[in-house]
């Protein structure tokens, strides 16, 4: 295989007849559906932004597998990193944001669309999409692909690789999902959740990326059979590896982990406009009770409608009997 040059990095692409298939039904199935619910909600068509990011994923699973990075991921292990981060990192968040499921919904009718909404809601996504179980997967994926054997078992294997490409991508999705997604779900994380969620793990990602920079020799014998006399040594390559997987894993966590707690502090700064609401619809409460009062109107037939307020129920009103001039007389007494 000749040298990774920035020339060759641009025009060398391989096709993979499974994987561009796969994508474009995917890319034509989510454009039919924003064009029907465009035909359906005339005022509120789908986002393109939406649209954009969803596109923009299957382009990043794309030249992933097709391009200079899928040609080369066999024969440099600093290559095979950047494949692996944008199938696990950069394209199922993308995916996430163009919020198919949700497209789905509004594009289809019954029966499918109760299909849809019970598969969603159901015990096994709920389960995996779980964070406990979400970033479990995920750390185990990330450590056991990179820091054992199974590496070799990869780079050996075509039909083991492939497999390899479509786990990142499930795992990825069903990691993120909770992190930055809006899909109808059973369980939603709150933006703090979310943002917790990243910083714990955060660390996996650097752990591993700081093992593969430090190891003294080569891990994968197979990068050595590959037969490649140009470029970096095989243990310089890896530890480029580990540093893309370092710097680069640590940066894509950090802007999510950045826009989720501005959305916290956008969401904390909604909550006092609230509070401030209902003090003051409580204070217009007490001016308008003060008025009435003077105008002879009884305090306890003014109830206050305001969010946030608990209001107790007046006592109940039980009749009392005495005897006035020889009759006997019933009054109601309350509070």
């Amino acid at each position: 295989m000749p040298p990774l040059t920035a020339a060759n990095a641009l025009t060398a692409w391989q096709f993979a007849p499974l994987v561009s298939v796969t994508l474009a039904l995917l890319a034509a199935a989510y454009l039919s559906g924003v064009r029907i619910v465009g035909r359906r909600h005339l005022a509120r068509p789908w986002p393109a932004g939406r649209t954009a990011a969803f596109l923009l994923g299957l382009a990043a699973i794309a030249v992933a597998t097709q391009s200079s990075i899928g040609v080369y991921d066999d024969v440099l292990f600093s290559v095979h990193m950047i494949q692996h981060l944008l199938l696990i990192m950069v394209a199922p968040p993308l995916l996430i944001f163009g919020r198919p499921v949700t497209l789905l919904l509004h594009a289809s009718r019954n029966p499918l669309h109760t299909r849809v909404k019970r598969v969603l809601r159901s015990r096994v996504v709920s389960g995996l999409t779980w964070p406990p179980v979400a970033v479990t997967l995920y750390a185990a994926v990330v450590a056991g692909t990179h820091l054992t054997p199974l590496m070799n078992i990869v780079l050996e294997n075509e039909a083991v690789h492939d497999a390899e490409h479509a786990l990142y991508l499930v795992v990825g999705y069903l990691y993120f999902l909770p992190v930055v997604g809006s899909e109808p779900l059973r369980r939603r994380l709150p933006a703090f959740g979310r943002f917790m969620l990243l910083l714990i793990t955060m660390p996996v990602d650097t752990l591993v990326g700081l093992v593969l920079m430090l190891v003294p020799r080569e891990l994968f014998p197979a990068y050595a059979h590959a037969g490649r006399t140009w470029g970096p040594g095989l243990v310089t390559d890896l530890h480029h590896g580990g540093f893309i997987m370092f710097a680069g894993g640590d940066l894509v966590m950090a802007v999510l982990a950045v826009t989720l707690a501005v959305k916290f502090i956008g969401a904390g700064g909604g909550s006092r406009s609230g509070t401030s609401a209902d003090l003051d619809a409580y204070n217009a409460y007490l001016s308008g009770l003060g008025r009435n009062v003077l105008s002879g109107v009884p305090p306890e037939r003014v109830h206050p409608v305001v969010p946030g307020i608990v209001r107790t129920q007046p006592r109940a009103r039980v009749p009392v009997r005495f005897r006035t001039a020889g009759r006997l007389s019933v009054a109601m007494r309350g509070n």
